[in-house]
């Protein structure tokens, strides 16, 4: 009998095992030895949109940036797998080629290295195993730009360089569409957009969601009215306090975080 149910469950377990894109276990992590996350569990499976939300200094850009290997941060207890592997073996360019990606916050200008370049050169660092060739890259350039609603003109510009709040953000999600990552975290990706810009955003978040685990950092729901996310966890201090579905972000939108306090809740 045991072994009848040990062959049943087998492939259960294996699909699990295969589809568990994320997973870190009480993570503590310290800024220049300020303790800054503090005891952190979280799994993301593939198909699924996890949003964390908070305050400013809650640790949530902590995490993203704890995740893709940034020096200043360090993990004092706890661990990270990613598709089973351990994080802390790889290094940053690694887990970009791994399947990672980070939409930073604050994207940086690059003077003098137009969009165009910049995109077929990081698809060719990025997707080695998978690098399409000229033709087939213009033809995935078109299809994304297409979904964020952006023209030919924008690849003859300057990357970042006298962008505005929208188009830097509709660069990161053109990155993001053409890396194809298994794991795509944007970090406040909807900081400063108006609607129309937000909507686009969230366009190149749904398109790839099915296929990817995805983690979205925000503070406010305004995007998770576009982007249906599978769990919500809000974090206050370093800790995840309080988790559940799409209810949970319409909560915090209207009650704010006073309520979710340890004291309080």
């Amino acid at each position: 009998m045991h072994s009848l149910m040990k062959g049943i469950l087998a492939p259960h377990l294996e699909n699990m095992l295969t589809s568990c894109v994320l997973s870190i276990s009480d993570l503590h992590v310290s800024v220049e030895g300020t303790v800054v996350i503090k005891g952190l569990s979280l799994e993301i499976q593939k198909g699924e949109v996890h949003a964390i939300m908070g305050r400013n200094g809650a640790g949530k850009s902590t995490l993203a940036n704890v995740l893709m290997g940034h020096p200043d941060y360090e993990i004092t207890q706890g661990s990270i797998h990613f598709n089973g592997t351990p994080l802390d073996e790889l290094e940053v360019f690694e887990r970009a080629r791994a399947g990672m990606f980070l939409s930073f916050q604050y994207p940086q200008a690059i003077p003098g290295v137009q969009v165009g370049t910049f995109l077929r050169k990081s698809v060719q660092a990025v997707r080695k195993d998978d690098c399409p060739n000229n033709r087939e890259l213009r033809d995935e350039m078109k299809a994304a730009m297409k979904i964020l609603g952006v023209d030919n003109s924008f690849l003859a510009r300057y990357v970042n360089d006298g962008f505005s709040g929208g188009e830097k953000k509709r660069l990161e999600i053109l990155q993001m569409l053409l890396l194809k990552p298994k794991l795509a975290m944007l970090d406040e990706t909807d900081s400063g957009l108006d609607i129309d810009a937000l909507r686009m955003v969230a366009d190149g978040i749904n398109s790839i969601s099915d296929d990817a685990a995805c983690l979205v950092i925000t503070h406010y729901q305004r995007l998770l009215d576009h982007v249906k996310p599978s769990h919500v966890h809000v974090m206050i201090d370093g800790r995840i306090v309080k988790e559940g579905g799409s209810e949970l972000a319409i909560q915090v939108e209207d009650k704010g975080y006073d309520w979710l306090e340890p004291t309080n809740a």
